[in-house]
Order: C-alpha cells, then structure tokens, then sequence
C-alpha cells in the first residue's frame, strides 16, 4: 500500500542552491559540528555523479561556482538542522571566511569509486579533533557520523548497483487514482511551490542569470529570431527562466521533487503557468501537480537518483505533461499516451553536470511536453512497434531502468572525463 501523501512530504521540499553542492555543504557542517571550532582542513570523497553536478553550478550569495566554496561554507555556517537550505542566511563575515578557506586550498576532493550514484564522505580536522559524516543514496540520508574517532551514528545500507531506487509501489494507474479521488484538504499542501518557484521565475525573467533562456524567449524579448508571442512560448520562458536563475546562483529556495530542483521547476512551472491561462480552480491545480510529481518520482525510481539521464528535461518534463494533460480534461488513457510521447522524444538526453545550460533541456523539455500532451489529449501515441516504446506506458517507464543499466553504464565516467579535461586546459 503506497501512502501517497508521506512520499509527497519526503520529496517535494524546498532547498536553497542546487542540490549536490548543497549536499557536499550539509554532510561537511554536519562534520564540523563534530568539532569545537572551525576545521582547519576538508576532506572530501564524491561519487562521480556528485562531482558531475556540482562542478559547474553557481552557489547562492558568492557569485561563485562549485565544490569547494560550497563545502567551506557548509563548514562555517554550522546548521546542518537546515538540511537542503543549509546555505540559507550566511553573513558577509562567514562568506569571506569560506573564501579564505578556499584561496587557502584546505579543502580536497577526490573521486569515490562506489557503485552509489550519490555517495558523500566528508572528513573535517582542526586542533586535533575530527569529525566525519557519509551521506548516501540521497541527499541528506546520513548513514555514518563519527566524532573523534567515535562512532555516532551507525545506518548500514547494502550497497546496490548505482541505479534505481528502492520501489515505492508506484504506477501510473495508482498515481491517477490517488490524485482524482484524494480529499483536496489532504494534498492542498502541494500548492505552497506555486509561490516559491513563481518567484524564481520572475527573478530569472527579470534578472541577468546564465544564458538567459526564459529571459530571450519570453513574451516582449527584443529578439531577431523568428519566435511568436504566443502561450507555448509563455510556459516555455517561465520554467527556463527559473532555471537560468537556479543555476545562476540565485538566492532564493525552490521547491524540489524527488531530490532535485530543476526537476522540481520542470515538472511545476508549466503546470502552474497554463492554470492561469485556463482560469484552473485551485484544486485542479494541486491534483495536477500531484499528478506531475508522482510521475516523476515513478520514473527517478528506474531512472536513478542520479543519473547520466537528464532527469529535469525526461522525468520532470514528463510528469509537467502529465499534470498539463490533466489540466485540460485528460484522463487516465490519455496521461498514458503522454507518458509514452514523452519518452519516446527524449529518452537519451544526457546529463552533463548543473549548470547554465540546464535551462536549455529544460526549455526543450517544456517544449515537447506540450507537443506530447496536444497529441495526446488527440489520442495520437507511439505503438510497440517504435522503437523502445510499448503499448503499455508503465512497461515503457520500466525500462529506462535498463536503458540507465545497460546502454548508459560508462556514459557518466566519459562526461565527467570530459569536464575535468577542461578545467585542467583551462
């Protein structure tokens, strides 16, 4: 028995900054609380994945990008209680300090090799004292604190092949009878991202973040191209534009979904902006977005926590048009048929890191979300015979979990290869 509304709680929650950088700063201020003072030195051990995604990205408040002022910050901030807005509130005092700790170079990291595809292990030292923590398999699951070489906290996990995650029991037949029958009371919770992902949007449509996707393709941008002014083009500019500033380094939480935020602004933001242009009641609203995040947890479940996938662009797309389908009377058959035109687009689009150019897949994502839910609410879908496409939608979502297994199994070493080749030319 799925209880529905515990897995909404777990999953859909607001973080500061992009998750996997803020996952190095939450297990090193856990570390550092260990200690009486601040560490006088970081040690860091990351999971290929981790490295990936938190390499490139801006960190809220420092107009700077990575793991090391990430980790320095977490290590003088102290106040892992915050979880994933861990980065919430620093001062310009602590700020400078973490800056010292880098231009210092006391932080160190290096490569885990772990079948985990999210694997954190941060060991911090200062006037002989120790302190250090592992986080696995998701962003803020401690599984290991020590303190001095005492053993803390203890959570043995059997380490599993870096894939998928443990089965939650969902389906897409489950998903949509919970959502279409659940008092609204009980899941009128899911509406607090409207506003937080909102504000993002409108930073990053107003404000100069990263390539400035959502910014360029938004109604009234003085552009060359040959772009209409037209609603597609309006969902489309919002959710990129809260990317653009996401990864830009905007210090402003969002709600995630399923341990990320892009992905959490993938799968809300379209769902959000076409309710406005419908006049949607709240209530429809909160069922699509409940529809939407379930879907995209149903898919991270094969697709992997982490993944060399992309999971904004092909879970969160996904699930935005699911809940879009929803939204303009769809049911059941054909939330179906979105799931399956969804993926048979864009299964395959890599993750090469967070970073500005998230903004584009998740533009692209946004885009073929409404191509996949027009033809569905026309009731036009793949058939078994295309390519990894079947007829049942559910099979299909199954199978990314081989697609990650199998035909994506050294895909994150030789994107990961590739970026830090760069950096040493640079």
């Amino acid at each position: 028995m799925v209880d529905y509304i515990a897995l909404l709680k777990k999953e859909v929650c607001p973080a500061e900054g992009c998750t996997e950088p803020v996952a190095v700063a939450f297990a090193v201020s856990l570390a550092a609380e260990q200690l009486d003072v601040v560490p006088s030195s970081v040690n860091l051990k990351l999971s290929a994945n981790i490295i990936k995604n938190a390499l490139g990205v801006g960190i809220p408040g420092t107009g700077m990008v990575g793991i090391e002022i990430a980790a320095a910050l977490g290590a003088v901030v102290r106040q892992s209680a915050k979880k994933l807005e861990v980065l919430q509130g620093f001062s310009a005092e602590q700020l400078d300090e973490a800056k010292a700790m880098v231009d210092a170079k006391i932080i160190r990291v290096e490569q885990k090799q772990t079948p985990e595809a999210l694997y954190i292990e941060a060991s911090v030292e200062a006037d002989g004292q120790t302190g250090r923590v592992i986080v696995c398999r998701d962003h803020t699951n401690v599984v290991r604190v020590e303190k001095n070489g005492e053993v803390v906290l203890d959570k043995p996990i059997s380490i599993g092949e870096g894939g998928g995650e443990e089965s939650t029991g969902l389906t897409v037949d489950g998903i949509y009878e919970f959502a279409t029958t659940v008092p609204f009371e009980d899941v009128k919770f899911i509406l607090d991202c409207v506003e937080l992902n909102t504000r993002v949007s409108e930073e990053g449509l107003s404000g100069d973040y990263g390539l400035e996707v959502g910014k360029r393709m938004g109604a009234g941008a003085n552009t060359r191209g040959v772009l209409l002014n037209n609603l597609s083009l309006r969902l489309i500019s919002a959710t990129a534009a809260a990317s653009d500033a996401r990864m830009g380094g905007c210090p402003l939480s969002v709600m995630t979904c399923a341990g990320s935020g892009n992905q959490g602004l993938a799968s809300s933001l379209p769902i959000i902006e076409l309710s406005r242009v419908l006049g949607s009641s709240d209530e429809d609203l909160a069922r699509a977005l409940v529809i939407s995040d379930l879907v995209v947890m149903h898919i991270k479940e094969y697709m992997g926590r982490l993944s060399p996938l992309c999971g904004s662009g092909i879970a969160g797309g996904t699930g935005a048009c699911c809940g879009m389908t929803y939204l303009q009377g769809g049911n059941l058959p054909e939330i179906k048929c979105a799931v399956n035109n969804m993926l048979a687009t864009l299964q395959g689009m890599i993750c090469d890191g967070a970073k500005a150019t998230c903004a584009l897949k998740i533009a692209a994502g946004t885009n073929v979300a409404i191509m996949s839910s027009t033809l569905a609410l026309a009731d036009i879908q793949p058939s078994s015979m295309d390519g990894i496409v079947f007829d049942d939608a559910e099979q299909t979502i199954q199978h990314t979990g081989k697609l990650v297994r199998e035909g994506f199994a050294t895909t994150d070493e030789a994107i990961l290869s590739i970026m830090l080749a760069k950096q040493l030319e640079n």
